[in-house]
């Protein structure tokens, strides 16, 4: 077997960025280079930004959002309405919506979505939490805003019947997301659009 060209310190980094989302290995090869030969103005910064994420962030006990600080700056805004919960899977969902600047309520993190085929089971999400906060009362209106797939749906579902027991209002984001699509891929006008034109569950 031939001997790497690469020493072990940088087959790590490299091994390490293949597992992003969107990387594999010849991507995670050209980004090690690229942060290589930029070590000065790339690869240090970014090595002390991602140290200070990893000591600094946090997952906000209310909402499951992530921040710096807990509860997260969306849960301690008081310009925010609180009769309002938008439901996403993951926070990059939380993150597009708010890029649309289109809706001005309070959300939930569900973590992901009720998967038979994946073994995610209701106790896996963040589900017992937002019954939790509909159950303490003035919330007027949950907005299901989440993916346009089978999981979505049964999520959706399953949300649907556990709030309707406690006299909450659950709406769905307009069919303009397509079928199969992420929020986090989707353009801030489809993203305001849907939420303005949202619909009862």
């Amino acid at each position: 077997m031939a001997d790497s060209a690469a020493g072990p310190e940088i087959e790590r980094l490299i091994a390490l960025l293949a597992k992003l989302p969107g990387l594999g290995p010849r991507s995670a090869r050209r980004a090690a280079l690229q942060l290589i030969r930029k070590r000065d103005v790339l690869m240090v910064p970014l090595a002390e930004a991602m140290a200070d994420a990893a000591d600094k962030i946090k997952i906000c006990s209310n909402c499951g959002n992530i921040d710096a600080r807990d509860p997260c700056a969306i849960c301690a805004s008081p310009k925010r309405e609180d009769s309002l919960i938008c439901v996403v899977e993951q926070v990059g969902d939380l993150w597009a919506l708010e890029r649309a600047s289109a809706y001005k309520g309070r959300y939930h993190v569900l973590g992901g979505a009720l998967s038979a085929l994946d073994g995610v089971r209701p106790e896996d999400l963040n589900i017992a939490r937002l019954i939790k906060r509909a159950r303490n009362g003035g919330i007027s209106e949950v907005i299901l805003a989440l993916s346009m797939t089978v999981d979505g749906a049964t999520t959706a579902h399953y949300i649907t019947d556990r709030l309707q027991a406690l006299g909450v209002s659950v709406t769905s984001i307009a069919r303009g997301v397509p079928m199969g699509g992420e929020l986090d891929y989707l353009d801030d006008g489809t993203l305001a659009a849907a939420l303005k034109s949202r619909r009862p569950f």
